[in-house]
C-alpha cells in the first residue's frame, strides 16, 4: 500500500493538473462510488482513469465472472501497475477518448457502466468533451456514468 501511495505522489509531482490528487482515492470513495450500481448483473464495466486501482480493486470484488472489465489508464507507470496487479481486468494503455476502440479491441461495442477517477478539472474543455463524447456512444441505452471530482481542483479553468 505504500508502495501505491508513493507511486502516486511521483506520478502527481510530474504532472499535478493531470492526476489531481498526491494520493489514491480511499476504500471509502471506491464504496461509494459504486453504491447503486448493479456490477453482478453487468457484461462489460470500464473504469476510466484506473490509478494505481482503488476503484479496480472494489470492482472486482462485486463484478460477474463472464464481464468484461476494461480499465483505461493513459499513464504507463500505472498501466504497468494495475497489469501486475490485476490479472482480471483487461487493462489498456490509452486515452480515454478512444475508449470504443478499445472496447472493440474485446470484441465489444457497449459498456453497461463506466466508472470515471478522471481529473475533469485538470483537462481542457475540448478534451473533456471528447471523452463524454466518447462515453456517450459507448453506453448502452440506460447505462450508467459514474464520477467524481476533488473540490481543490475547483479553482482549475
Amino acid at each position: 500500500m505504500l508502495c501505491e501511495y508513493a507511486k502516486f505522489l511521483g506520478v502527481f509531482l510530474r504532472a499535478p493538473a493531470l492526476t489531481s490528487s498526491v494520493v489514491p482515492s480511499s476504500r471509502w470513495l471506491a464504496a461509494r462510488m459504486l453504491e447503486g450500481i448493479k456490477l453482478e448483473q453487468a457484461k462489460v464495466v470500464v473504469e476510466l482513469g484506473a490509478g494505481t486501482g482503488a476503484f479496480t480493486r472494489a470492482i472486482e470484488q462485486r463484478l460477474h465472472p463472464d464481464a468484461l472489465f476494461l480499465a483505461v489508464e493513459i499513464k504507463t507507470q500505472f498501466a504497468a501497475h494495475l497489469t501486475e496487479k490485476f490479472p482480471r481486468a483487461q487493462i489498456v494503455h490509452g486515452s480515454a477518448e478512444q475508449l470504443h476502440e478499445h472496447l472493440s479491441q474485446f470484441g465489444h461495442t457497449v459498456a453497461d457502466c463506466v466508472l470515471s477517477g478522471l481529473p475533469w478539472a485538470g483537462f481542457p474543455l475540448e478534451v473533456q468533451q471528447e471523452i463524454l463524447a466518447a462515453v456517450h456512444r459507448t453506453l448502452r441505452p440506460g447505462g450508467q456514468l459514474v464520477t467524481f471530482a476533488y473540490n481543490h481542483m475547483a479553482w482549475m479553468p
